[in-house]
């Protein structure tokens, strides 16, 4: 063979492992991309799911007030036997010493006592319990007694609430023992005891709140301070649940 060819073998060798090295190269800058790319979209769909859970908005709760109570004086000394003669809409309750009184509108029952203390009950604000206070004092006043509208204040106030899921009422009073307590012998739901504002709480596994306290300002705090508490135990409500409990506005 001469030298020519082993020349031109030598070139066709050398040239062939320099395909090879840069089918290598290739095919490594490719796995590389795809390496890139992969990481890309995978940052891509959590970026994607954080934004969502982001835009994801917070449900509003719809408080509703059932019962505001008031009490009130009118400072002067009330026969009861002549209201229950010539008022309206009134029962004597001898046994217990009062006359009950009812009014239409706001739609609320007043028990008087012969000293002038006066209690309201079935007003849904704060505002009716008051307009409620005075139209009674005005029939009172009505009737012949000197009335005097004076101390009216909100004693006690009950407010409701359901919450957009259900609550698994067994954990949560396991984890808040000083202040919750569960007696599934006497009562379905866990009570929970709020010292500031004062509030008792009755949470039931249903997702429905019901809230004491002394003011409609308060029932509204003890609600934003349980939601936390119990948004940790949510669960999802079963049909039965979901049937038997409607889910309020929210």
């Amino acid at each position: 063979m001469s030298q020519s060819d082993h020349s031109n073998v030598a070139t066709t060798t050398t040239s062939s492992c320099d395909d090879d090295t840069n089918g290598d190269q290739i095919k490594t800058e490719v796995k590389l991309e795809e390496n890139v790319d992969g990481v890309e979209s995978s940052e891509q769909s959590l970026t994607q799911q954080m934004d969502e859970d982001e835009q994801e908005p917070e449900p509003e709760i719809d408080i509703v007030i059932n019962n505001v109570v008031c009490s009130f004086s009118v400072r002067c000394h009330l026969n009861l036997r002549e209201i229950a003669l010539n008022g309206i809409n009134v029962e004597f309750r001898r046994e217990n010493g009062m006359v009950t009184m009812k009014l239409r509108r706001p739609y609320t029952t007043a028990s008087i006592w012969s000293s002038g203390r006066i209690t309201c009950t079935g007003a849904t604000s704060e505002d009716q319990a008051k307009v409620a206070a005075r139209r009674y004092a005005r029939c009172l006043q009505k009737l012949g007694f000197s009335v005097k509208f004076n101390n009216f204040r909100v004693v006690n106030v009950l407010g409701t609430c359901s919450m957009p899921w259900a609550i698994k009422i067994v954990n949560f009073s396991e984890k808040y023992k000083n202040e919750a307590s569960y007696e599934p012998e006497l009562h379905p739901g866990v009570t929970y005891k709020l010292k500031f504002p004062k509030a008792t709480l009755k949470i039931f596994s249903t997702g429905s709140i019901t809230v004491t306290a002394s003011s409609v300002a308060n029932v509204q705090a003890a609600i934003e301070h349980i939601f936390p508490l119990v948004y940790e135990f949510r669960k999802k409500r079963t049909i039965l649940e979901t049937k038997e409990k409607p889910r309020a506005n929210l």
